[in-house]
């Protein structure tokens, strides 16, 4: 019996017949795939199980993982989007659950993850209370940047309506230690999440929103590599950044 996707399964809330309709497969395949011992699913049929269920190829069938394994600087890419919105919110809710000593929101707004991530603010105070560090890297709502993206995205919803919608949640819960946010308009054409050594990461394009920002998806497998790269990038401009709560003993 394939445990790993059992456990996944309930973890994930879905029964075999709904997997199965997200994964475009009979009932009975699925119930081969939890039962039969050493059974491995096609490439594409595991990647949508993997989606669906917000857990890796690497747990679920690690036998499939370490042959297709890459040995190159590459093989810390571990999936690509070509949009955000296809980067499926289980897996942002995985990331989020699993991270234990880091979780870093570099989005320009960050606005998306409170649409998104049900109780998201719930969830950031109990992982700072469990010792997680937060912090949120978000533009200023009233810079002169901010407001040459808001004439470049031509959006209803404003780019600094969208800043200030982050900045009122966490507003919510900035008492809370642990949890810190800074201004900077460093990030304004590059947003990367960390998740201990996961982290998403997405460029944005001239005259699209971030939804529309092809993803990647990356994971920590050597030091200097792009997982790595991007850290810094993160963390120099966190060093230059201004708090957004003067007073704030938080980070």
């Amino acid at each position: 019996m394939n445990e790993a996707l059992r456990r996944a399964l309930l973890q994930a809330h879905l029964t075999d017949r709904q997997l199965a309709e997200r994964c475009g497969v009979d009932i009975k395949t699925v119930g081969r795939w939890i039962t039969e011992t050493g059974r491995v699913p096609h490439a594409r049929h595991r990647w949508a199980v993997c989606e669906a269920l917000g857990e890796d190829e690497a747990v679920l069938w690690p036998t499939a993982a370490r042959k297709a394994i890459k040995v190159g600087p590459d093989r810390e890419v571990v999936s690509v989007y070509p949009y955000r919105s296809g980067c499926p919110a289980s897996l942002w809710r995985s990331l989020i659950t699993k991270a234990e000593r880091e979780l870093t929101f570099a989005g320009y707004t960050n606005y998306f993850l409170w649409l998104e991530q049900a109780r998201f603010g719930t969830a950031l105070q109990r992982k700072a209370a469990q010792g997680c560090r937060v912090r949120f890297l978000l533009g200023s709502p009233d810079s002169d940047l901010t407001r040459s993206r808001e004439r470049d995205e031509d959006a209803a919803l404003t780019l600094s309506t969208r800043i200030r919608v982050t900045l009122a949640e966490l507003e919510k819960i900035r008492r809370q230690p642990g949890i810190d946010a800074r201004f900077s308009d460093g990030h304004a054409h590059l947003s990367v999440f960390r998740f201990d050594d996961d982290m998403i990461v997405t460029p944005l394009l001239t005259h699209s929103v971030g939804h529309d920002a092809p993803t990647l998806h990356l994971r920590r497998h050597q030091d200097d590599g792009m997982f790595d790269r991007f850290a810094s990038h993160v963390e120099e401009l966190w060093g230059r950044g201004n708090p957004v709560w003067e007073s704030s003993g938080n980070g």
